[in-house]
């Protein structure tokens, strides 16, 4: 099964999947509130903005696996992402990306190495993967790559060309 068909739930708790996204290429990040990497919210908001219209976008994944970072119910994390950081990309429901309850969005996810040819568990919040529209994870980049590096950016463009 393509990640893009796994079931999934939205912030609002509507059934949803990546595919009925439509997007050409997708961003999925496991994010946090109150952690340090929190700020990254404000580089992705501007790769939403900025590739949207290009059949882009960005799937936030709210987990509390990495020291209870993501504590809050479904409305206080979309209250907080709207007031603080005015995302408009489309989150989900909160999950888990690591152990036994990992989710089986990121069973198949964490299959894909980082650059260096890593694979395996998710290292801590805001943790990158691109897919595409078809489903293909076609790149990883680790919680410290900032949203708008370089490399994230190329990797977005030609996802988007292809």
């Amino acid at each position: 099964m393509s990640v893009s068909e796994i079931e999934l739930r939205t912030l609002s708790g509507d059934p949803a999947t990546l595919g009925g996204l439509g997007a050409k290429a997708l961003l999925v990040v496991n994010v946090a509130s109150r952690c340090g990497l929190t700020p990254q919210y404000e580089g992705l908001e501007r790769l939403q903005r900025r590739y949207a219209d290009r059949g882009f976008s960005v799937a936030g994944f709210p987990c509390n696996q990495f020291m209870g970072q993501e504590p809050g119910t479904s409305e206080e994390i979309a209250q907080f992402c709207s007031a603080t950081y005015g995302v408009s990309f489309p989150m989900f429901e909160k999950i888990e990306v690591n152990g036994e309850g990992r989710h089986r969005l990121y069973a198949e996810l964490v299959r894909v190495p980082d650059a260096e040819g890593a694979a395996g568990d998710v290292q801590w919040n805001f943790e990158k993967f691109l897919v595409a529209g078809d489903g293909e994870v076609l790149a990883r980049f680790r919680p410290r790559t900032e949203p708008e590096a370089a490399e994230v950016v190329d990797a977005i463009e030609a996802a988007l060309g292809r």
